[in-house]
């Protein structure tokens, strides 16, 4: 387990570097996490990392690569729902790399 300090406060991470309690999540925790992973969070990111946590509210599960694509061209149209552009937003890991970000779960179908 490690953690990361976000403005004074210690956010408890697992192995893999997702948050242990989702409700440590805010913008300062999810930007923490991209510089992590060397990503500079831009509109675009913040765009899809919301999109996430609104899916979760709504299914309350971590989508897989196909959910996740088919759900961005549904809510945001097929120039950004598609593989390619959530490839290379997220390190082409993008189910797995948004969730994190999104200080969601793990999607189960993820190595």
């Amino acid at each position: 387990m490690s953690e990361l300090n976000v403005e004074g406060r210690r956010i408890a991470l697992d192995k893999d570097g997702f948050l242990l309690d989702l409700t440590d999540w805010s913008h300062p925790v999810a930007q923490a996490l991209a510089a992590r992973e060397s990503i500079a969070l831009s509109a675009d990111h913040w765009e899809i990392l919301e999109l996430l946590r609104q899916f979760y509210q709504e299914f309350e599960l971590s989508p897989a690569t196909r959910p996740l694509i088919k759900y961005t061209a549904l809510k945001l149209g097929v120039e950004k729902g598609n593989s390619p552009h959530l490839n290379r937003l997220f390190n082409g890991t993008p189910a797995k790399l948004a969730a994190k970000l999104a200080g969601l779960p793990k999607p189960t179908n993820c190595i």
